[in-house]
């Protein structure tokens, strides 16, 4: 991500609208990425990134400096992309009809990064969706976004055990889920 200049975040909670457009075009992109993670919908990550816009538009001329703006986005996307993911699925259970499967369209290609694309998407998306919500959040942003622990307990206002663990137990659902499936394609 890159990082937005202090004046510019200032002038964006003073009402610049030419700062705040600075700053969507800087990191909308990384919100959608972390959404998409997380909610496994191209259309639910639209939703999460326009939504925490929303909320940095509100709230931003509450950001008081003492965290970093990159920590705050954080938390604001991760905690916005479990509700949407959270709502989704409960939505789903009342309908009966649980579906969360990733839909994302390849950027062209060769054929044969198309497919390994394809897969490598596939295979990300059925492993991140035997997690729970707050298991998955923990494990995109080590993982994918690469934050430390630190950060991760910072972004989620959670303590930095209990990352520790979340990650543990995502990790370990993971390779227990991949197991069975070398045992199941052997057989």
């Amino acid at each position: 991500m890159k990082e937005i200049p202090v004046p510019i975040l200032k002038a964006a909670a003073g009402g610049d609208m030419k700062a705040f457009e600075e700053i969507y075009k800087a990191i909308s992109g990384f919100v959608y990425s972390i959404a998409l993670r997380i909610t496994n919908n191209g259309s639910d990550a639209e939703e999460v990134t326009q939504d925490v816009f929303l909320k940095i538009h509100q709230n931003l001329n509450n950001f008081r400096f003492r965290a970093s703006f990159r920590t705050w986005l954080y938390r604001i996307s991760a905690n916005t992309a479990i509700s949407v993911y959270r709502r989704r699925a409960a939505e789903n259970r009342r309908r009966g009809d649980y579906d969360i499967a990733l839909k994302t369209k390849a950027a062209v290609d060769t054929a044969g990064g198309n497919i390994d694309r394809e897969y490598n998407n596939s295979l990300v998306t059925r492993l991140l969706g035997i997690l729970n919500p707050e298991q998955k959040a923990c494990l995109v942003l080590r993982e994918m976004e690469n934050l430390s622990y630190r950060e991760i307990a910072a972004v989620l206002k959670i303590n930095i055990n209990t990352v520790r663990t979340r990650l543990k137990r995502a990790r370990g659902k993971i390779m227990k889920y991949s197991q069975k499936e070398v045992i199941l394609n052997e057989l």
